[in-house]
């Protein structure tokens, strides 16, 4: 939930969690925060100092090392009176880029201590981080791009949280140049209705390779190079290809297996390659065709029927939290997502982000409407977050994509030649009764005109609402 809200409200976010247990229960979910760059400031609690070597209950015997190498600092203060500098270094460090979740461990017998006075100074702090292009390495820059015959531009999900969409629009718009969204995206990066759009590359190293074959520039800007999934092995760029990558993480830049790594700040960078960038007489690209309609079979809603309801019925900047991993490919076939921080989803694949961040979301942004889009499967992992939208009246509206199994696992199977494996499936879950017992209305349907009036009932109701849509299996 607090990863939702960091990531939407675009700050650190506070957690903080019980000791050795609480910082292990957290684990699966701090996976996704350490790829979103999450700027997450987790402390945790810890027995008293004299007794952590005896290892009594909930003592965190090596804390610092427990969360890594999750974590992109850790720290357990080596005294009571260093407490309030450790928590603002831990902030600090959060923040800076490339932003990312931090821990601190602190016995609890450190908070009878006295701060020392000159943690004073502490409250008057600033970090800044000013890693912008030097004149010479934007000009190199430009002129691999006047130069190119045939650049093509690959985003990812820095693009989004530094708000440089524009400048990734101005800059495809001079180059008439086609725009991918890196593989595994976590955010969207690039309206995905503007005639330079071509979808997202596939998570594999032949995929992408063959995705870019012809391009003899490959820009990748706020983006790992690159996060794939399935192993298809491959070239790693088409024949001639040069590969640029602009990143504010010196860790991406390092361990890329190929291209020219610039670690700076993203939206400086696409601002001023805008500006720079010569006109290009390429033959403009033309419109993108209309979306593709799909009916369910009438037992149940097709996710592509259900996404194109929503985007016709949903507010125009709702934001979407997604973790149906198995309508993946369909959702971006059938959505317009034209605003920043318009999309969220696990950035590392784990199960149980979706419905608390939709929450957390929601609170971060009180003046636009939160869908979240989560699978029968996910939901389990973090149905509770159900109880807090409840309390506190967070108007949330959480979509189930019910097909009574695991899609996503079904898929991978059979790219695995695993043959029929078992505890795929999870029938018989009833959502809206699991969620009226957590205090949040709910209903179910079958249909997508249902589903309309279901959603339209649940906006400006100014309570979270839960709508169960029986759908049909589909492959990611």
């Amino acid at each position: 939930m607090a990863d939702g809200y960091a990531l939407a409200r675009g700050g650190p976010a506070l957690v903080n969690l019980h000791a050795a247990a609480g910082t292990g229960n957290a684990l699966g979910a701090l996976t996704n925060s350490v790829y979103s760059h999450s700027p997450l400031v987790i402390t945790a609690g810890q027995q008293v100092r004299s007794t952590i070597g005896q290892e009594v209950m909930l003592a965190n015997v090596d804390a610092a090392s427990l969360p890594k190498p999750l974590v992109k600092w850790s720290a357990e203060p080596s005294c009571a009176q260093d407490v309030p500098r450790t928590i603002s270094q831990a902030i600090h460090t959060a923040n800076l880029p490339a932003k990312g979740p931090v821990y601190v461990s602190v016995p609890y017998d450190d908070w009878d201590g006295e701060a020392p006075r000159e943690a004073g100074h502490l409250l008057r702090r600033s970090t800044t981080s000013a890693g912008s292009l030097g004149s010479e390495q934007l000009a190199d820059l430009v002129q691999a791009v006047d130069s190119a015959r045939n650049p093509v531009l690959v985003l990812g999900p820095d693009v989004d949280a530094q708000h440089a969409n524009d400048h990734a629009v101005r800059l495809a718009d001079k180059l008439n140049a086609p725009v991918w969204v890196a593989p595994s995206p976590s955010r969207c990066p690039f309206p995905t209705r503007h005639r330079s759009f071509r979808g997202v590359l596939p998570a594999a190293v032949q995929g992408v390779t063959d995705a870019l074959d012809g391009h003899d520039l490959v820009l990748v800007a706020g983006a790992p190079v690159f996060r794939y999934h399935q192993y298809v092995p491959g070239e790693y760029l088409p024949e001639g290809a040069r590969l640029v990558h602009l990143t504010s993480d010196p860790g991406e830049a390092a361990r890329a297996p190929m291209g020219e790594a610039l670690v700076c700040d993203i939206a400086d960078a696409l601002s001023r390659l805008a500006d720079e960038a010569a006109d290009t007489d390429r033959p403009r690209l033309p419109p993108l065709p209309d979306f593709p309609s799909v009916s369910g079979s009438g037992g149940a809603v097709h996710p592509a029927e259900l996404f194109a309801t929503l985007r016709d019925i949903a507010p125009e900047d709702a934001v979407y939290v997604k973790e149906s991993t198995a309508t993946t490919g369909t959702f971006w076939s059938q959505m317009d997502l034209s605003r920043q921080g318009s999309y969220f989803f696990p950035a590392s694949g784990g199960l149980g982000f979706g419905l608390p961040a939709a929450v957390g979301a929601q609170l971060a942004h009180p003046e636009r409407q939160v869908v979240g889009l989560i699978g029968d499967g996910s939901a389990n992992y973090g149905i509770t977050a159900l109880w807090t939208a409840a309390q506190y009246r967070i108007p949330v509206s959480i979509v189930i994509l019910k097909n009574g199994t695991y899609g996503a696992l079904r898929w991978f199977a059979k790219v695995l030649d695993a043959g029929e494996t078992p505890g795929m499936d999870v029938p018989g879950i009833d959502f809206v009764r699991i969620a009226g017992g957590y205090g949040v209305e709910a209903t179910s349907v079958r249909t997508a005109a249902d589903f309309a009036t279901a959603f339209e009932d649940a906006l400006g109701a100014g309570r979270p609402a839960l709508i169960e849509v029986e759908t049909e299996l589909t492959e990611p």
